[in-house]
């Protein structure tokens, strides 16, 4: 890790002592770059808005390797492209860690950190519907497995444990357990999709041991005013970006292929705009 690299982690790192921050989700290059002109402090990937620039499925019960799943070395060089294109901290979402053993969760992790990331999340989902839970005991010891690598490096990296308890229709107590044992793990966040309500996120806010991250954007939303007065310290909003620029392309495409009009072009950005951000300029940090 370079100088300017850890300049960047050890910031992200800081960014979770206090207070609350919306993490926006990148999908490539170029993404990532705009959401660094609005003025992010830092940015996230979403391995939903990679896999479908690929034209892949996101990693789900329907989703694998055989059917389509993005691979972990393919995954790793997007990182990478995203990381070396700003120059604010990336976390990197991570899934499950392409493995469901411990080694390849800490392997997974060193090469995320090798990629440039700044933090990453593992998740607690298997893509198995008849289990779709890694089992809590080995759920944490992938955790454990991760801060282990973590250390190993030397690097200053946020680990996010994420559990989709939620998601697969499990109870609220489960989530808040399995998040309690993922931050005594070494997590330094838990991460609970589906937590979208005031009461809900202000029981995880007041029973967890440590900063929650919540994902907006998927459905009618609460406020980051709103979110930090609840407690909440990082937000992010998934691959809901890339869907939204996916919807509009849908739209024209199919103006184009059943009308043969023109109206989705009215509200482009403009060839000059994008040119002046894109321009390659000295990236802060570097």
């Amino acid at each position: 890790m370079d100088t300017a690299q850890r300049k960047r982690a050890q910031a992200f790192v800081e960014l979770h002592r206090s207070g609350c921050f919306l993490l926006p989700n990148a999908w490539d290059a170029g993404s990532a770059r705009v959401l660094e002109a609005a003025g992010f402090p830092a940015i996230a990937t979403t391995s939903a808005g990679i896999a479908f620039s690929y034209g892949r499925p996101d990693h789900d019960f329907h989703a694998s390797e055989e059917d389509g799943r993005v691979d972990k070395g393919t995954m790793m060089r997007r990182i990478g492209e995203i990381t070396g294109a700003v120059g604010i901290p990336v976390s990197a979402d991570l899934e499950e860690g392409y493995g469901p053993d411990a080694q390849a969760v800490a392997t997974t992790i060193a090469e995320a950190i090798a990629a440039g990331a700044a933090g990453g999340n593992i998740e607690d989902f298997t893509g198995e519907r008849a289990a779709p839970l890694f089992e809590e005991v080995h759920a944490v010891d992938r955790v454990r497995a991760a801060r282990a690598a973590v250390a190993a490096s030397g690097a200053p990296f946020v680990l996010v444990g994420r559990t989709d308890v939620l998601l697969v229709g499990g109870g609220l107590d489960e989530a808040i357990r399995r998040g309690n044992a993922y931050l005594a793990a070494g997590a330094d966040c838990v991460f609970v999709p589906g937590a979208a309500d005031t009461e809900t996120i202000a029981t995880l806010v007041r029973e967890l041991d440590g900063p929650l991250n919540v994902v907006m954007g998927l459905t009618a939303s609460l406020t980051m005013a709103e979110l930090a007065d609840l407690g909440v310290r990082r937000v992010t909003v998934g691959g809901s970006i890339a869907r939204m620029l996916y919807r509009h392309l849908f739209d024209a495409a199919r103006e184009l292929a059943d009308h043969g009009t023109f109206t989705y072009a009215e509200n482009q950005l403009g060839q000059d705009a994008l040119n002046d951000m894109f321009t390659r300029r000295d990236l802060p940090g570097r």
